[in-house]
């Protein structure tokens, strides 16, 4: 069953499946038809997200065990609504204490022998036939101490470990010596680390799910589940860290389709950078939606202010061009700082797999380690996407071809002073698209070169680049193109005709537990293009009023207090401090300055949220109209253009969240709320109005917004045609929006622009029993609103 919307709640302990059981009612009434809900797998004991899973057999007990979701699943049903559960195959956790891993616990204790070895990636080759466990908190003659035997386990702070048999009596250095493991200082693992994690995150280590047996035994509690209905749709997290991803939704739609009528509705949380494209191979709805959230948001900035924007952050901020001065600069310095610490081991593996090729086959040997290593750095830091999708010995796609491009070759050849050795570059290439053969180091070659350049692209550019080159906020958002953040009316109408055509049930966000600002936060900070001057103005003068570390802090901080001025030094310096450690500039999280960390807080509590505070609440205000519009814009093209719309826990009302952990606090789902929920007043009480609104017409009219409905871009005309984005779906509804609403009022407002409607009458949905037909003049359509819902009036057929 397809969704017509759906509704984000983050389960943790404080907010288990009986809180959401008791927020049915709610979400029922608001109108949404399916929950969505956070990992339900047993975690980590405490953990807020649930990604880190421990137990793929049972559902998690602190949210209230399985028969916990069973009695959520059973309430939501009797309101007309059904689950859809985010599921994690890429990953589990290495927790503390470690036999909460059983898998994990069988391998450390049985070695390569063990039944479950083949569960995860371990390179035992690289670990001279060890697991490296980067546990430590120093070297291990500092740690002896803290070292243990206790009831047949290895002790260690809150970490216990198994003991390889006969080995439980022997003095602890032989001890350590003869386990399948090796306890290591934390800070070896970004060089030897012998298996595949969760990016750079050592606490989560790779599943092999392309095994059938662990696909089965990894599933078999989340399919039981879809077949007793309790389930109706998955969200799959971070396909791409997947040996084969497609391969794994194949197997996945088959599992789930067993015993049931049709496929079950199933995302992907795909990145899409740019013009790609999701493989038309993949049997699923679409994305989890973070490509529409670009489209959405790229409306309201304003190009022209954008770009005077980066000249004037360029000036105050004054960041070397490849330390946040220019985007592309500043991806491709990013990538090489992360290649060559945080994923060194990631690398070496590839090296050393390419080596074993190289030396095996005549044709390419003589092929020097450090001529690989190079090559495959070269080619890694010049990938346009995420990944390639491919195997080794297969077909190469048109699209696997073009994520090595002829330019990425030719500059990295371009790295190597003799031109023989730069043939090491095509060797990389062709063992990444799979073209020189099936054995087993190739399978392996092509299969962690995808999964390391994607791991590669969010460390480098979700969370390093994002966080350094920093005009515009608001533009730093995973899918999000931060050196051109502008998107027209043409494009956007463009990618929704793709949409309704090519995947018309796919999901589509503005809000999640991972956006670093929520929408309403960046629909504030998009004014900024519209007024660059002024900001610049108000910042020279704030800046006075305290002393920032460096000018690159001061423009962040200031233009996240503007967005967020009431946030308080609580919310304000934790962001703010994550913003400094991931941007790794003057401090990083392994590598902190406590002087900078603390010249920071200082400067945010006595800048920010001190003495500037005032100003920057009246600046907020006088703005108020535009972030309005942009907020109320944003909120109804979301709800109402193709795909199934995503509300996160929330954002029904007005909803100002930074990064998390700001982003994931629980929040006050109350069921009487709607009841008498004023109309207007405030933007909070507007947007609610506006959801409810749109998410019951598309309940009430699944065919209008569904997979067969249509999608048409409707005409506008007069002097301020560029202000107004508005379409058509199924000849039912029509949507229209203002953008730049700051530039249209400079600019004498809506004057003789007109919309075209469809023929027929139309009532204005979100209230006021107004009808209109024809050229309408947009003055009157937004006279009460910057938006407008209007449906076929009665007796008002085309």
């Amino acid at each position: 069953m397809t969704p017509t919307s759906t509704y984000r709640l983050q389960l943790q302990p404080d907010f288990p499946f009986s809180a959401a059981e008791k927020a049915v009612p709610y979400l029922a009434a608001l109108g949404v038809s399916h929950l969505h809900l956070s990992p339900v797998l047993e975690a980590v004991p405490g953990s807020t997200h649930g990604y880190d899973v421990v137990d793929h057999a049972r559902v998690r007990a602190e949210l209230g065990g399985e028969e916990g979701l069973r009695a959520l699943s059973r309430t939501a049903r009797a309101h007309g609504l059904g689950l859809v559960l985010d599921i994690v195959p890429n990953h589990m956790a290495v927790p503390a204490p470690e036999r909460l891993n059983v898998p994990l616990w069988e391998v450390l204790r049985e070695g390569p022998a063990s039944p479950y070895a083949g569960w995860f990636d371990l390179d035992w080759e690289g670990g001279d036939g060890k697991i490296l466990l980067p546990v430590l908190g120093g070297r291990l003659g500092e740690e002896l101490e803290h070292l243990s035997v206790t009831d047949g386990e290895l002790r260690y702070h809150d970490h216990a470990f198994p003991l390889r048999e006969g080995t439980g009596k022997l003095p602890l250095p032989e001890l350590l010596d003869a386990q399948w493991y090796r306890l290591a200082w934390w800070r070896l693992a970004r060089t030897e680390l012998n298996y595949r994690r969760f990016f750079t995150i050592s606490d989560l280590i790779g599943v092999r799910v392309e095994d059938p047996e662990v696909f089965a035994a990894s599933h078999a509690k989340i399919l039981q589940l879809v077949r007793d209905g309790v389930v109706e749709g998955l969200r799959i997290d971070h396909p791409d860290g997947l040996a084969a991803p497609g391969d794994y939704l194949r197997r996945l739609a088959r599992a789930t389709e067993e015993g049931l009528e049709g496929p079950v509705w199933t995302v992907v949380e795909k990145i899409l950078t740019g013009d790609e494209r999701l493989p038309a191979d993949w049997p699923v709805a679409g994305t989890t939606g973070y490509d529409a959230l670009h489209r959405i948001d790229g409306l309201f900035n304003d190009p022209t202010g954008a770009d005077e924007l980066t000249e004037l952050y360029r000036a105050f901020a004054d960041p070397p061009g490849d330390r946040g001065g220019y985007w592309a600069a500043t991806v491709r310095r990013a990538a090489h700082r992360v290649l060559t610490h945080e994923l060194a081991a990631e690398s070496a593996f590839l090296v050393r797999a390419a080596g074993r090729i190289c030396a095996a086959d005549p044709a390419l040997r003589d092929h020097a380690p450090w001529a690989l290593h190079t090559a495959l750095h070269e080619l890694l830091v010049r990938m346009p996407v995420y990944r390639p999708y491919v195997a080794a010995g297969g077909p190469t796609p048109e699209e696997a071809e073009a994520t090595l491009p002829p330019e990425a070759v030719r500059e990295a050849k371009a790295a190597f002073s003799v031109p023989e050795e730069a043939t090491a570059v095509d060797v990389v290439r062709e063992l990444a698209l799979g073209r020189l053969g099936s054995g087993p180091d190739h399978r392996a070659f092509c299969a962690r070169f995808a999964q390391t350049s994607s791991a590669l692209r969010a460390k480098s550019v979700e969370d390093t680049a994002f966080y350094r080159y920093t005009p515009l906020l608001s533009a730093a958002e995973v899918g999000g193109d931060p050196g051109r953040p502008a998107v027209s009316p043409d494009e956007f109408h463009a990618f929704c005709a793709r949409l309704a055509r090519d995947w018309p049930a796919t999901g589509t966000v503005l809000s999640t537990h991972d956006t670093k600002r929520s929408a309403d936060v960046r629909a504030r900070l998009a004014v900024l293009t519209e007024c660059p001057q002024r900001w610049a103005g108000l910042l020279r003068r704030w800046a006075q009023t305290a002393v920032a570390p460096d000018p690159h802090a001061a423009w962040t901080a200031w233009q996240t207090a503007a967005a967020v001025p009431d946030a308080g030094p609580d919310r304000l310096v934790p962001a703010l401090l994550k913003a400094a450690r991931e941007a790794g500039l003057h401090t990083s999280w392994t590598e902190q300055d406590a002087g900078y960390e603390q010249a920071l807080e200082t400067f945010v509590r006595s800048g920010p949220c001190g003495s500037a505070q005032h100003e920057l609440a009246l600046f907020s205000r006088e703005l108020a109209p535009h972030t309005r519009a942009n907020a109320l814009g944003a909120a109804l093209l979301h709800l109402t253009m193709p795909g199934v719309p995503e509300l996160y826990q929330g954002t029904e009302r007005e909803y100002l969240a930074l990064v998390d952990p700001d982003n994931r606090r629980p929040v006050a789902l109350d069921p009487d709320a709607l009841a008498d929920a004023p109309t207007g007043g405030t933007l909070d009480d507007e947007k609610l109005h506006l959801t409810t609104t749109a998410l019951t017409l598309r309940r009430e009219r699944p065919e209008v917004f569904g997979e067969s409905a249509t999608y048409a871009p409707l005409p506008v005309s007069g002097a301020a045609a560029r202000h107004c984005v508005a379409f058509a779906r199924s000849g039912e509804t029509v949507t229209a929006v203002t953008r730049l609403s700051l530039r249209l009022a400079e600019a004498g407002g809506w004057r003789d622009t007109v919309l075209s409607l469809p023929a027929g009458r139309w009532a204005d949905r979100l209230g006021g029993g107004r009808e209109f037909e024809g050229a309408v003049p947009l003055r009157e359509l937004f006279s009460e609103r910057p938006v407008a819902l209007l449906v076929r009036a009665a007796g008002g057929a085309s």
